[in-house]
């Protein structure tokens, strides 16, 4: 094993919750009458990508308010403004890494093993739940970083692995994948790398047939089990 690539979603940080009551204070300001529980949440996130489950909620729940001249643009304001929330919270100390990962990563960095990231959230979630757990010097921990906004189709589709695996320079099976959810699995797994599956209380129950193993957290977890978790996956 020669990478490590991290999801960060739910997997480097429980960012769910956040996310969520984000998406509802931009509800709030824009005076819509919706509001996301944790049970109808956990049923959007079958969807990647904040504009996307936008447009999936409403798909369901109000369909005439697509019909509207230039919904395309208020999907994007209201993205925005749920972003500018969300980012609120992260630089509240409000979103802490998953305990386990801070030890990971620089066990990892200590063993001079490579580590990357492919998500689907934009840029500037990563670089600021990055920047304030870790320092804004963790950004340059991470030998690239792909994001939603280096690849136009997000996961369950491959591209944002390809482009991660192409910017290494490295084989599918010389690296192992860290992923919260079924939709992070299947992109891991189109884009033929192995894949851990470490859950949290949205994604558990999932349907993860295919990962190399589900654990519920990253306790205990270490360079040493990953490698033998990595070389079981080849065999």
């Amino acid at each position: 094993m020669k990478a490590l690539i991290f999801d960060v979603d739910g997997t480097l940080a429980d960012t769910e919750d956040a996310h969520r009551k984000a998406f509802n204070d931009a509800f709030v300001q824009f005076k819509f009458d919706w509001n996301w529980d944790q049970a109808l949440y956990k049923k959007l996130l079958k969807v990647t990508g904040g504009k996307q489950r936008i447009r999936f909620f409403l798909e369901d729940h109000d369909p005439n308010f697509l019909k509207q001249d230039k919904i395309d643009d208020l999907i994007l304001s209201l993205h925005q403004t749920k972003t500018k929330y969300f980012i609120e919270r992260l630089q509240n100390g409000q979103v802490p890494l998953r305990p386990g990962i801070e030890d990971l990563i620089n066990e990892a960095r200590a063993q001079g093993l490579t580590i990357a990231i492919a998500t689907t959230t934009t840029p500037i979630n990563v670089r600021t739940l990055l920047s304030v757990n870790l320092g804004e010097e963790s950004l340059d921990w991470f030998a690239c970083i792909g994001d939603g906004g280096v690849v136009p189709i997000l996961k369950p589709e491959p591209d944002v692995y390809n482009w991660v695996l192409d910017k290494l320079g490295l084989k599918a099976h010389e690296t192992l994948s860290l992923e919260d959810s079924r939709n992070g699995l299947v992109a891991s797994q189109r884009a033929n790398i192995p894949c851990l599956v470490v859950t949290n209380d949205y994604t558990e129950g999932q349907d993860f047939t295919g990962c190399v193993q589900e654990w519920k957290n990253y306790e205990g977890v270490t360079v040493e089990k990953l490698q033998a978790v990595h070389k079981n996956a080849q065999l």
